[in-house]
């Protein structure tokens, strides 16, 4: 926690419980939640918050770079707390949202370097398909 109160405070931030139970969520999770599942989780501990404090909040820990912005081809964004580059899953049918640890992105990003002659400063990489329990279930439907 110091190492975040420290931040905010070199950017002229308060470091509100609001704004510290909305990042402690998203590390405490792996299933890259949308605002508004990140709303209805915490609103029984912080009952007065606010939709809009979660995307103010969100927002702010964008800009110190904190959380990552997903855009996974819904009608909203999901959040990541693990900040760096990486390649995320997404099932088509359940929308469940996993990161793919183990696939590094600096050869891709070398590759697409050497052939568009541009500085490659970040990537995101999503790949499509269907998880196991939406196959199984496809399967069961037959």
């Amino acid at each position: 926690m110091n190492k975040l109160s420290n931040l905010f405070k070199e950017n002229n931030l308060k470091l509100t419980p609001q704004r510290y139970a909305i990042y402690n969520y998203l590390l405490g999770t792996k299933s890259h939640p949308s605002a508004e599942m990140i709303y209805e989780a915490l609103r029984p501990h912080y009952p007065t918050m606010s939709l809009a404090t979660v995307y103010k909040t969100l927002n702010t820990l964008i800009e110190l770079g904190l959380v990552q912005q997903l855009n996974v081809g819904e009608d909203n964004f999901r959040f990541d707390a693990k900040s760096e580059s990486h390649p995320h899953i997404v099932c088509l049918g359940c929308g469940r949202v996993d990161d793919i640890d183990e696939l590094e992105l600096d050869h891709i990003n070398q590759i697409a370097q050497k052939y568009t002659n541009y500085k490659i400063s970040s990537s995101k990489v999503y790949f499509y398909g269907l998880c196991a329990e939406c196959q199984a279930q496809e399967k069961g439907d037959r």
